[in-house]
């Protein structure tokens, strides 16, 4: 019987649409002006020595800020960034700039599985500072009090066996008793792989030759538990 299901956040409970037109514009425009006004900050400042260690070597402020937007623009999934991405994007949050959104059938099933005793949790490569402050801005309200935790890539990368490994060691249980859910197969194969049970969330293109090993569901009304 499952009794813990982590979700992954874009694409599966959220459009991804929201994060890259909304989020990832929002925080390049303001990522230079933030450092900056930030610098003594130590957060910021912690963040900042990553890059460098990232990179194997000393930048400066500029050179970082370059840095963190070449990453942004390839898509990097680099935490010192995800980190910095989530300081900003409270700042959006907080002054009503955008809501953080989620698919009214993941609210539901969210709530619904809350209210039978499911412990729910969030795996997503974004900051567990994003992830907090997307379901605690969502177009539904504070969401937040449904979770129980968040990881994010200082546990590992989503598309490696060991990161799934390290998260049922956290949750203390069995990994047959644990659901990932995902858009993504490399995702699902590494947490299936790591023991879990797994279903592929297809939300906006028809469903995939059928897979054997991952459930496939357009939403999570169709997610069935036990």
């Amino acid at each position: 019987m499952i009794k813990v299901i982590v979700t992954d956040i874009e694409g599966t409970t959220s459009s991804i649409s929201f994060v890259h037109e909304v989020l990832f514009p929002y925080a390049r425009e303001h990522l230079a002006e933030f450092v900056r006004a930030h610098l003594d900050d130590p957060r910021v400042a912690e963040q900042l020595r990553e890059v460098s260690r990232e990179v194997g070597q000393e930048l400066d402020t500029g050179q970082a800020i370059a840095q963190l937007l070449q990453w942004i623009a390839e898509d990097k999934k680099v935490t010192p960034l995800k980190l910095l991405q989530g300081m900003i994007w409270a700042a959006g949050y907080r002054d009503g700039s955008f809501t953080g959104h989620v698919y009214a059938d993941a609210v539901a099933g969210l709530r619904r599985w809350h209210d039978a005793g499911k412990k729910l949790y969030v795996y997503s490569s974004g900051s567990v500072a994003a992830q907090q402050l997307l379901f605690g801005y969502s177009d539904a309200g504070d969401l937040t009090p449904l979770f129980s935790g968040y990881f994010d890539t200082r546990i590992g990368h989503k598309r490696e066996v060991g990161s799934y490994r390290a998260i049922v060691n956290e949750l203390g249980m069995p990994a047959a008793e644990i659901l990932f859910l995902s858009d993504i197969q490399e995702e699902l194969d590494a947490a299936h792989a790591a023991g879990m049970q797994t279903c592929w969330l297809v939300r906006e293109a028809a469903p995939l030759a059928p897979k054997a090993v991952h459930r496939q569901v357009s939403s999570f009304d169709a997610i069935q538990l036990d």
